[in-house]
């Protein structure tokens, strides 16, 4: 009896050895968030509010900027987590991507997702993509907080599928010029709101006109090695007026920038280059990979 009582509390000894081990490394683990983007409540919210339009066709959105902007805006809620990645929802006829969402997939930490487009231009099969993925990395808890950019009532039940797992959804939502652009359900079921306004949008999206930069700018796109060199100009001036303190804030966040560093470097380098690199996502990667090279070799 003595023995079956010996080896019963070694048993259980492990038993609790094992839990706080496992307890340990959950505290340890990091938090973990990421950002849900329906495309489609996007382009007609912000194209609403920026150009006056849903419309795609009549305005440009600097995908990648923006993209930058929400990273930015997300480090600052979530400060003591990382991101895992942006997840891109968006429309496509027989799922093929187009031109723009192939440059967006091309994005780091980006993930495209692509419903389908029916006769009408309307988007089917992505709040059921959305709403796989929020519910997946969730039961694997790949993800505790998961940032929603949407609006359709049909979201609910992903985030209700998020929640029952235990991860908390944050519903981001686009300043609507009048009434609301989200649906009641969806406001009332997720953890906590957020709306972003016109000052957020404006530098990402631009009303199209019958001329175009290339005609009234530079009449030739500059090469990704020059305007590498102007991101490295930039970051030098950048350097010399706010000092290495600022340096050392901004490292850690490679490779993003704030996103008020992000617009600044843009405007200046099209100033310098006269050319604009709204739309040109290879060049405005070249524009950060030069001025990050030179930060990093200062540092």
């Amino acid at each position: 009896m003595n023995d079956d009582l010996a080896s019963l509390g070694a048993r259980i000894d492990r038993t609790n050895e094992l839990l706080q081990r496992m307890l340990a490394e959950v505290a340890k683990t990091p938090s973990t968030h990421a950002i849900f983007v329906d495309a489609g409540y996007l382009y007609a919210a912000a194209g609403r509010l920026v150009a006056g339009t849903e419309d795609r066709r009549a305005f440009d959105l600097d995908a990648e900027g923006l993209i930058e902007a929400l990273i930015d805006k997300a480090r600052t809620i979530f400060a003591d987590s990382r991101l895992l990645r942006v997840y891109w929802y968006d429309g496509a006829r027989r799922r093929i991507h187009t031109a723009e969402q192939q440059s967006i997939a091309e994005l780091p930490d980006v993930k495209v997702r692509l419903g389908n487009l029916n006769a009408n231009n309307q988007q089917k099969g992505v709040d059921s993509l959305i709403r796989s993925d929020l519910e997946s990395l969730a039961r694997h808890r790949a993800i505790s907080d998961a940032a929603l950019l949407g609006g359709d009532e049909d979201l609910v039940s992903a985030v209700e599928a998020a929640q029952g797992y235990g991860a908390r959804v944050h519903l981001w939502g686009i300043e609507a010029p009048e009434g609301r652009n989200q649906a009641d359900p969806l406001l009332w079921e997720v953890d906590s709101q957020r709306t972003f306004d016109l000052d957020f949008f404006k530098p990402y999206v631009s009303r199209r006109t019958a001329q175009t930069y290339e005609v009234t700018g530079a009449a030739v796109r500059p090469a990704r090695e020059d305007v590498r060199f102007v991101g490295a100009q930039i970051a030098a001036k950048w350097l010399a007026s706010r000092g290495r303190e600022s340096l050392v804030e901004l490292l850690p966040g490679h490779p993003y920038l704030p996103g008020s560093v992000d617009q600044d470097l843009l405007v200046e380098a099209e100033g310098l280059l006269q050319y604009s690199l709204r739309g040109q996502a290879d060049l405005r990667r070249a524009l950060r990979e030069g001025f990050w090279e030179h930060l990093r070799a200062q540092y």
